[in-house]
């Protein structure tokens, strides 16, 4: 008989597409240190940026019954589905009963999209850098991705057009992250996002609009989200998230997706998961309807507008002259470029070893573009923890380079 040690399981053919996140990784590998660590890796709120409060006090009034630990309807709870429409009343998102499906947090969201627009095959644009998970799901649907450019002003049209030609063929996804970009914290500006909704148009691609940051502009002229710009189209499917607005641990997010994919989606999550969690649900509904949420996002901008700033300034006291970085407008994160004598990747265990984490830029890349570069997520960290964090930094960068 074949020993348990030998057996060759049979695996499905997609495992092998299954890359994992390098960011959702570092949580652990971070949870294991035993020294103190300025902890720049993961984008997560600031824990003081937490109601903890407030949803402690909504478990006690909202939980108390046996019914709030129940099955929930797969769309989501009733209570959340109209906590949440009038959230949106006139915002950029603002939308309609008939176009929300609740999610496990934004992540689900897109696998949603994945599975519902992907198949084997299909050519899949994503920026680069992107958002690791992002890339991850369309792999995990096997589909071939093609890495676009992108600048200060968000995902280069150009260099879409251009990947599109080499393909020789329309997109069936364009995935973007169009507001303060995860990793590089640039947002895609007006116009190109009014040409990326009629390039779509013209090749019927869907766009895959994920954008958890947009409420968490603390600097510079606001811009209309894409779902706003789409007007309807169906061709536009939005996924947002309450996890860095409110806290990541619920696992709360939103779809807005055309009419028409209500009961797709319905089926889909049916075979994931049957239901949004539903004591989380009823939390972040109590949470919206004490009418505390627009004071929380007041405080959350000012105080990661502080944050920013307090990095911008660490960065040119340690790096003027040895790096470059973005300038973001709002969100968690910027993204530092090194001339070529820094690898990101072979620095990570010193800067560890000297008491600071990052995510390496490769991760941020499924062909690995970015060696030479990095994300610092400022969100999370107070400004004196900022400028600690940044000062450790510089000492890696010169013990790995010798000096």
């Amino acid at each position: 008989m074949t020993s348990a040690a030998t057996t060759r399981l049979p695996l499905a053919a997609r495992t092998d597409l299954l890359v994992g996140s390098v960011i959702d990784s570092s949580t652990s590998l971070l949870a294991r240190q035993t020294h103190d660590i300025v902890r720049f890796a993961m984008g997560s709120p600031a824990a003081e940026a937490i109601p903890t409060e407030a949803l402690a006090e909504a478990a006690r009034t909202e939980l108390g019954t046996p019914a709030s630990f129940d099955y929930a309807a797969t769309e989501g709870d009733p209570g959340l589905r109209a906590a949440l429409l009038e959230m949106l009343a006139g915002t950029t998102d603002a939308t309609t009963d008939d176009r929300l499906t609740i999610t496990a947090g934004g992540m689900q969201g897109l696998d949603l999209a994945a599975k519902l627009f992907i198949d084997p095959g299909d050519l899949v644009t994503v920026e680069s850098p992107t958002y690791t998970n992002g890339s991850a799901t369309a792999l995990a649907y096997q589909a071939e991705l093609a890495e676009i450019e992108v600048d200060e002003d968000g995902m280069s049209i150009d260099a879409l057009r251009a990947a599109v030609d080499r393909a020789g063929r329309s997109p069936k996804v364009i995935y973007t992250v169009p507001t303060f970009q995860n990793p590089s914290g640039t947002s895609m500006s007006l116009d190109r996002r009014r040409e990326l909704l009629e390039l779509a148009r013209s090749w019927g691609s869907v766009v895959l609009d994920d954008d958890p940051y947009g409420m968490l502009r603390f600097a510079g002229d606001p811009v209309p989200s894409l779902h706003e710009l789409a007007d309807g189209d169906p061709l536009v499917f939005s996924v947002r998230t309450f996890s860095k607005i409110i806290a990541p641990g619920l696992r709360v997010g939103w779809v807005d997706a055309d009419p028409s994919l209500s009961q797709l989606l319905i089926h889909a999550k049916q075979s994931m998961d049957t239901c949004t969690n539903l004591p989380a649900q009823r939390l972040v509904a109590a949470f919206l309807r004490s009418g505390r949420l627009e004071e929380h996002l007041a405080v959350q901008r000012e105080e990661y507008r502080r944050r920013k700033d307090a990095m911008q300034k660490a960065l040119t006291e340690h790096f003027s002259g040895r790096a470059t970085w973005t300038d973001p407008e709002g969100g968690f994160f910027l993204w530092v470029s090194f001339d070529g004598e820094v690898d990101t990747e072979a620095l990570f265990e010193t800067a560890l070893a000297e008491g600071v984490a990052y995510i390496p830029g490769n991760a941020f890349s499924p062909a690995r573009r970015f060696p030479h570069d990095l994300r610092l997520c400022f969100a999370s960290t107070p400004t004196d923890r900022i400028h600690e964090g940044v000062a450790r930094l510089a000492r890696a960068v010169d013990v790995a380079a010798g000096r």
